[in-house]
């Protein structure tokens, strides 16, 4: 009885660690703006190791819906010096595809580990696969996706696109 409730136990922390994360859905006082996003209240989700993200979407009503997507990436422990005001991070999919953003650097320097990539077409992002991350500084750092996070990102992604 021991050693199946050890297992259990076991079984469940290994399942949450490796489990799609919850949507949160919250509407502006005005009720004209949804945001749906992952729930990282406990932790962030992991893209590669020291690399996690979080997925939001705003929905926007008025005479046309229009939806407006998120990637933040958050590299940990990612501090570099840098001879720009500017740093570029960029994710690329296997078709090819390079997602970017620009960051600029704070004023003693150094990068916060932290940026957003705008998603402008999410439907072509659940078809590719993100192969890797670079963020271009000092030296370029590359972060390379197993196939394990690929489809736990992917999952994530059809869960906020499909949010109601």
């Amino acid at each position: 009885m021991k050693k199946l409730s050890v297992f259990l136990m076991f079984f469940a922390v290994v399942f949450q660690l490796h489990a799609q994360a919850r949507v949160l859905t919250s509407i502006n006082e005005a009720g004209d703006v949804a945001t749906y996003e992952l729930d990282c209240s406990v932790k962030f989700q992991t893209l590669a190791k020291g690399l996690r993200y979080n997925i939001t979407r705003h929905e926007f009503k008025g005479p046309e819906l229009k939806n407006s997507y998120r990637l933040m990436l958050v590299m940990d422990g990612f501090y570099s010096k840098t001879l720009n005001k500017e740093m570029t991070i960029s994710a690329v999919l296997n078709d090819g595809t390079i997602l970017q953003a620009k960051k600029v650097i704070e004023d003693d320097g150094f990068f916060d580990g932290a940026c957003t990539l705008r998603i402008k077409d999410p439907k072509a992002l659940l078809e590719a696969n993100i192969d890797k991350v670079i963020v271009h500084a000092d030296k370029d750092v590359v972060y390379t996706l197993s196939e394990k996070n690929k489809d736990l990102f992917k999952k994530n992604l059809n869960a906020i696109m499909k949010a109601k």
